[in-house]
């Protein structure tokens, strides 16, 4: 018996600068040409002159590894897909145009997807990943000297630390006031911000097109039977990109970045520190609530794509300190996001969206705590999953047992400034649409307010509600509770109205 098997072949062959400079030119002349068709435009006849000129781009992209039985399959694809934007563009239109294309350029550049299965896939990996190889891609045309090298190894730092800094400033006007003092506004004046984001968003979308990558196949024979297997992608980012030395300086920047905001949050948030100016505790703590969220699930997701298991990064014993700590301030920031929404619903009282943002704050702060877990135990991605999996069976199924209903209104009650609380006064409305469970705080609202008639009106729908709810058929063991709670406080205080 003897065993054949097939050199595995790289869905990618080396590419030279120029190629990939070339490539890169007429992405840039497809963008222009997008923004001349389409910006402050409205589309019709512009998005089928666009699609051709992007079909004619990608056939001088890539001439070389067209099939020309398939491509004439594939531009009959393309005019039936164009026929229906020629009659009247719509969603349908625009929906079958986008299917064309895929499809035509699968068929042409493609031969070795022949089942349906491997043709979706195929698709599917190409809408997918397709849009976001653009700028690892772009980093081809220099060629690597230590320059490019550095420039690479900084690239994701600068970046991600940008967008951290922009999300501090989102939540802590201190910090703003310090990136008010760099003066972006002067750039801002001469570059138009959508613009600018309308030709990155171009550029992603007919990237695919020109520089075309399909995952291939490698085919292993043994006696008679053949074994077709994937072979994995070409790596989507360069070593320098996304390597130990990169994930190294972006450690280190972004703890300092997140030390600064926990100072500040010490100062002003734990400590009680005097706000800046037009600032109140309320206002601080509703504005960075959010952005500090955000903030943390974008660093869980950088610690998970560059401490994948058994890469080097992980098993540095300079980096995995560095995660340890950095995953810690990301635990302090969402404890101080936690307060801070706290802070709020003190004053603006509690919804059930406030209560699912403390449920889900609490779920990220475990994420972050199983990840560390994950690392330190070496542990797979798979147990992480599973991980959470369990606990947000745990939180659904205990959130499912508790009576969100009366403790809003109970809370509400307490906090509102008719009871001698600090918080606004109290929402009738909202208390109202809660159901018949609000019912004795909204008792006690219309005793506070002398008798509010309106409002003794609008609860008799409650009762009625209510009265539904204990019949046979409808019978529930939380409206049985209620009915003995609206008992034993119409018994305690005569004066108040009866339940049903």
């Amino acid at each position: 018996m003897t065993s054949l098997a097939t050199t595995p072949t790289t869905d990618i062959q080396p590419i030279r600068p120029s190629t990939i400079s070339v490539k890169l030119a007429m992405a840039l002349v497809l963008a222009a040409l997008a923004d001349w068709l389409f910006y402050g435009q409205r589309a019709g006849l512009s998005l089928v002159i666009f699609a051709v000129a992007i079909v004619c781009a990608s056939l001088l992209a890539n001439h070389a590894s067209l099939d020309i039985r398939r491509a004439a399959i594939g531009a009959a694809v393309i005019v039936l897909g164009l026929v229906p934007a020629i009659e009247e563009l719509n969603t349908l239109s625009f929906l079958i145009l986008i299917a064309a294309l895929v499809i035509a350029l699968l068929l042409a550049t493609n031969p070795e997807t022949t089942g349906l299965a491997d043709r979706a896939r195929a698709l599917r990996n190409f809408v997918l990943f397709g849009p976001f190889r653009v700028f690892p891609d772009a980093l081809q045309v220099f060629n690597m000297s230590a320059f490019t090298r550095g420039i690479a190894l900084w690239l994701m730092p600068v970046v991600l630390g940008t967008v951290f800094v922009a999300l501090f400033a989102a939540a802590n006007p201190v910090i703003e006031q310090w990136v008010s003092l760099l003066n972006p506004k002067i750039i801002l004046d001469y570059v138009s911000v959508p613009r600018v984001l309308f030709w990155v968003l171009m550029l992603a979308l007919v990237w695919p097109f020109i520089h075309v990558r399909w995952r291939r196949r490698k085919i292993a024979a043994a006696a008679q039977t053949d074994v077709t297997e994937p072979e994995p992608l070409a790596p989507f980012v360069s070593p320098e990109f996304l390597g130990p030395s990169s994930i190294l300086r972006s450690l280190i920047l972004f703890n300092l970045l997140f030390a600064a905001q926990s100072v500040l949050d010490g100062i002003y948030l734990w400590g009680h520190v005097a706000l800046p100016d037009n600032m109140t505790y309320a206002a601080y703590a509703h504005r960075g609530a959010y952005p500090l969220i955000v903030t943390a699930l974008l660093a869980a997701a950088f610690v998970l794509v560059a401490m994948s298991p058994g890469g080097p990064a992980e098993k540095s014993n300079v980096i995995r300190p560095l995660v340890y700590l950095w995953v810690g301030q990301n635990v302090l920031l969402v404890a101080s996001s936690i307060l801070r929404l706290d802070l709020y619903v003190g004053i603006y009282m509690l919804t059930y969206w406030r209560i699912a943002a403390f449920i889900w704050m609490g779920l990220v702060a475990l994420g972050l705590i199983l990840i560390v877990a994950r690392i330190a135990l070496n542990r797979t991605n798979r147990w992480l999953v599973c991980a959470n999996l369990i606990a947000l069976t745990i939180v659904l199924y205990s959130v499912s047992l508790l009576n969100f209903d009366a403790f809003i209104a109970d809370y509400n009650l307490k906090h509102s400034s008719e009871t001698g609380g600090k918080g606004v006064k109290i929402d009738a409305d909202y208390l109202l649409t809660l159901g018949p469970q609000a019912l004795p705080a909204i008792d006690r609202v219309i005793a506070l307010r002398g008798g509010d008639y309106c409002l003794a009106g609008r609860r008799d729908r409650l009762v009625e509600s209510q009265r539904q709810d204990l019949a046979w058929r409808a019978w529930g063991f939380r409206s049985w509770r209620l009915q003995r709670r609206l008992d034993a406080q119409a018994k305690s205080q005569p004066g108040s109205q009866p339940a049903g």
